[in-house]
């Protein structure tokens, strides 16, 4: 099993995916994938990516949200971003959309951005080719990510668009174990106590 290093010349995992183990310990992240938005000596946050809040897709919250044109935005589900702000949305998107000072580069071709304006485009001709729409986030504070990591509670691996952007929820978790070539019935019966 090969396992991603942090970007070589910052020591952070910034655009990388986060794959929960079974060691986890904590039901909010049980079998989760996460994006890194960010991460420094300070703080990390991420999105979770296979999380849909029941109900809730992306037309009717921007309905909800009296977007103009909402109705008619490209449907997508609406993602439990974490536990943190999770009245707080953010979007992450590709960057052939730009909302200037407001969009966060978070990776390769990708931005974050939690303002009004990209819920408009997201609503309009000019959306973004991929975007999904997260409430709430993960957070850490300085060293907890570090920490988690080192008692593999987390595995760690390369980020691609189709595995982030993709509507398949119930199968990312599988599907980002397969990138390190792990499988979930062997991880699950690895992780057992001796």
């Amino acid at each position: 099993m090969t396992s991603v290093q942090p970007d070589t010349q910052t020591g952070y995992l910034g655009g990388k995916l986060l794959i929960a183990s079974p060691l986890i310990g904590d039901p909010r992240f049980d079998r989760t994938v996460i994006y890194v938005c960010a991460h420094d000596a300070e703080t990390a946050m991420g999105l979770i990516l296979n999380r849909p809040l029941t109900g809730m897709r992306l037309p009717d919250l921007l309905e909800q949200l009296d977007i103009s044109g909402g109705a008619q935005a490209k449907d997508g589900p609406v993602l439990e971003g974490g536990p943190v702000d999770r009245d707080r949305g953010f979007v992450l998107h590709t960057l052939d959309v730009d909302c200037g000072p407001a969009t966060e580069r978070v990776g390769s071709n990708l931005g974050l951005t939690a303002t009004q304006e990209i819920l408009m485009a997201l609503a309009s001709e000019d959306a973004p080719s991929r975007a999904l729409m997260a409430l709430g986030y993960a957070g850490w504070g300085a060293g907890q990510l570090e920490d988690e990591i080192s008692l593999n509670a987390w595995l760690v691996a390369e980020a691609d668009h189709g595995l982030i952007f993709d509507d398949q929820a119930d199968e990312k978790w599988a599907r980002a174990l397969g990138k390190l070539g792990v499988t979930p019935e062997f991880l699950t019966a690895a992780s057992g106590n001796a």
